[in-house]
């Protein structure tokens, strides 16, 4: 063995051993920042004003913003500005929601891992590709029977219904909230900025006052009626909030 390469093993090991005896002094890594605790989960780093109004790909204006927390969370830059338009478009749409960025980001962590599950990726304009397709739902054990609701326009299946795209939607309930959020005329469930905006309009009409565990309880039960599943978003959220990843 070269002293070199000896030399290294050695600090390498040094360095180890000092880690393990300094655990929670956080040898290597500033991310012990406390994930707190409760309901509502924060609404994270404060946005830039946005122009939502503005033509093409508004959520664009974000990137500085994304660029500056999304690397340290483990979120694709341009899913981050997606979440963080969401939140925007809310706050004037529906102020009294109070929906921040980071519920968002949280069920779309759990759902398809920020637009990315099996390989799939986000590209520069929003669209994920290959699109994220789940199991049919067809009542088999532990699945929900769904039968087809969009003659497979949506999900590709014209027997039973599968959720679609970063966020998971089923085509009915696409159909019905779906809207266009990057302003290309088409509305559009593997668009993470689509999908994005439907969560957080969804999540408000179904919750009200997001601000309070009441409301924020009822909005995530009703987006999957699962208490695991809800506080597993309300874990990833707030680690989101207080800038570590999830």
């Amino acid at each position: 063995m070269k002293a070199g390469a000896g030399a290294t093993v050695s600090r390498a090991g040094l360095l180890g051993a000092a880690c393990s005896l300094l655990l929670l002094t956080g040898c290597g890594t500033t991310d012990l920042t406390p994930i707190p605790e409760g309901f509502p989960p924060g609404i994270g780093a404060p946005l830039p004003l946005v122009d939502i109004d503005a033509p093409g790909r508004s959520a664009l204006q974000l990137r500085a913003w994304a660029e500056e927390h999304a690397d340290g969370l483990g979120i694709p830059v341009v899913a981050m500005e997606s979440y963080g338009y969401a939140a925007a478009v809310m706050a004037r749409a529906k102020p009294e929601c109070g929906i921040g960025w980071t519920t968002v980001a949280g069920i779309a962590s759990v759902e398809s891992k920020h637009g990315t599950h099996r390989g799939a990726d986000v590209g520069d304009d929003g669209k994920v590709s290959p699109p994220i397709r789940g199991i049919a739902l067809d009542g088999s054990p532990g699945v929900a029977l769904i039968k087809d609701s969009d003659g497979g326009k949506f999900d590709g299946d014209a027997v039973y219904d599968r959720a679609m795209g970063p966020l998971q939607f089923i085509p009915e309930t696409w159909q019905r909230w779906g809207v266009d959020a990057n302003g290309d005329g088409v509305v559009d469930p593997d668009s993470i900025d689509d999908a994005a905006l439907t969560a957080a309009r969804y999540l408000c009409a179904s919750g009200g006052d997001l601000t309070g565990p009441d409301g924020w309880q009822r909005a995530l039960l009703t987006y999957n009626q699962s208490n695991a599943y809800m506080n597993k978003v309300r874990d990833r959220a707030a680690a989101y909030s207080v800038g570590r990843r999830a």
